[in-house]
């Protein structure tokens, strides 16, 4: 019998220490100014690529099957918590998607590392903005802008699949942080590789996002896989989350779509890394960047 996941679960009453433009697990510096007309540079794995056409994706519109095909799903509070990445503002298209997850600071997201570091320049995106629960164009809480990018220098230095994860710090917007408008949802630690998952992301050819429900398999020691139809460029990021608490409306993230390959190069097949010591490491340095 494989040991239970570990849940990091913070105390909600701790407040933000104030913020500054920085980051990194290899210390890279980010400036936070404008640098770009809201396009995004070519893609990697499952993030989306600037100026894709639009086209039209009509997954199921029923309840919610547990075999991996794609649906609409409902604007609910716990779905609110996902939303879509756009460079600068919401001109241009969103590339990638990104979630809350609880954090002393109530105001952090989770995203793949590719989604956040441009390894061209060696340095985070530095004019990133969340858009949660974003449909048709309507942004119900607004664009969000991240201040703060936490990627491990395994990542940084030579993209390493298994550290293809980021820790996303917002700023606050009228006086609050995400996690007062949105709550979150706990980091999973150790999750075994055999869980049912369901896993949301944003296309960047739809202006909807879609999600699915399956039960994710080990693909490595290092690295998991699962079967969602239709997870296409932009949905890099999405995550996986278990253990979905009705009462509390809140689940677990025990991967977000990255990893091997970008996220897979089928739209129907997609990994995950593992999210072991190393992710745990990554999490607590964010906190530390968040209040330093």
């Amino acid at each position: 019998m494989r040991p239970l996941a570990r849940k990091i679960v913070l105390p909600l009453t701790l407040t933000v220490v104030g913020a500054s433009a920085i980051v990194g697990y290899a210390s890279q510096e980010a400036d936070t100014s404008s640098r770009g007309n809201g396009t995004l540079r070519s893609g990697h794995g499952k993030s989306g690529e600037a100026r894709q056409d639009p086209q039209d994706q009509d997954p199921a519109a029923t309840a919610p099957a547990d075999d991996g095909s794609a649906y609409t799903p409902r604007s609910t509070e716990q779905n609110a918590r996902v939303g879509a990445l756009f460079e600068k503002d919401d001109s241009g298209d969103h590339f990638c998607t990104a979630s809350v997850v609880q954090s002393p600071g109530r105001n952090m997201l989770i995203t793949a590392a590719h989604c956040a570091f441009d390894v061209e320049t060696g340095e985070p995106v530095n004019d990133l903005v969340f858009a949660p629960d974003y449909r048709d164009g309507k942004e119900p809480t607004g664009l969000w802008k991240v201040e703060k990018v936490v990627v491990d220098e395994r990542w940084a230095k030579s993209q390493d699949e298994d550290m293809d994860v980021a820790f996303l710090v917002l700023g606050s917007k009228d006086g609050k942080q995400i996690q007062d408008v949105l709550g979150g949802n706990t980091l999973g630690i150790d999750p075994g590789f055999d869980n049912d998952v369901k896993i949301t992301g944003y296309p960047t050819s739809s202006e909807t996002p879609i999600s699915c429900h399956n039960r994710a398999t080990k693909f490595s020691d290092t690295q998991m896989r699962v079967r969602c139809t239709d997870f296409a460029g932009g949905t890099s990021g999405s995550p996986w989350l278990a253990d979905y608490d009705p009462k509390s409306h809140t689940g677990t993230v025990i991967g977000v779509l990255g990893g091997h390959q970008g996220g897979g190069d089928e739209d129907d097949i997609s990994y995950a890394a593992y999210f072991g010591d190393a992710v745990a490491d990554l999490y607590e340095r964010a906190q530390e960047e968040d209040e330093g």
